[in-house]
């Protein structure tokens, strides 16, 4: 199991209710949070996401963060690594808030909404591109706060469209290629967190 930038398949639809810039702020709002109550004595436990220890994914986050921001501006966001390795302990809050603020400039032109973004899978429209990184976010906050026993207070409509997004964007079956585990079966009535991340190959 991985992150979900890699998904090769380009058909996710968009936030259609409101802004999805605005879910997509959201989403990084509470995984900033999840990664900030991280203890230190945690952050070389492993996480759901089996790629990445606790420091990892939170090096990852801002990776991501800083891929986002270069996608809003037009760049090549494979130019940039996955994981942001070069950050020490004491440093990846300021990195974050930086690459938010980095992130909110580089996005605040409406327009990049209908603008054709390319990511590592492919090329889409600025609010399916949004969308995407929502449901990144919001899986590995799930991965992070299950590593390190946190609660998180889930959004349920950034859940939804989550969810939404991976369904459209992963298949039922065989996922060969994708860098995901098979769905694994949860109840019908499990949380709709669980069964964002159930879908997404984690076992909640």
């Amino acid at each position: 199991m991985t992150h979900t930038e890699n998904t090769p398949q380009t058909t996710v639809t968009p936030d259609t209710t409101g802004d999805p810039r605005q879910g997509l702020l959201k989403a990084v709002a509470l995984a900033g949070r999840t990664v900030a109550a991280v203890r230190p004595e945690q952050l070389d436990g492993p996480t759901p996401c089996t790629e990445f220890t606790v420091r990892r994914l939170a090096g990852h986050l801002v990776a991501v963060l800083r891929r986002i921001a270069l996608a809003g501006r037009g760049g090549d966001v494979t130019s940039l690594p996955t994981v942001a390795d070069d950050l020490p302990d004491t440093a990846w809050q300021e990195a974050w808030d930086a690459a938010v603020r980095d992130v909110e400039a580089a996005w605040a032109d409406p327009e990049i909404l209908g603008r054709t973004l390319t990511l590592p899978f492919g090329s889409v429209p600025g609010a399916a591109a949004a969308a995407v990184w929502t449901s990144e976010f919001t899986v590995h906050t799930w991965d992070m706060a299950t590593a390190t026993g946190q609660h998180p207070d889930w959004d349920p409509e950034l859940v939804a469209i989550s969810y939404a997004a991976m369904r459209r964007g992963l298949p039922t079956g065989p996922r060969d290629g994708a860098p995901f585990g098979a769905a694994v079966d949860v109840a019908a009535d499990a949380p709709a967190i669980d069964r964002l991340v159930a879908w997404c190959g984690r076992k909640p």
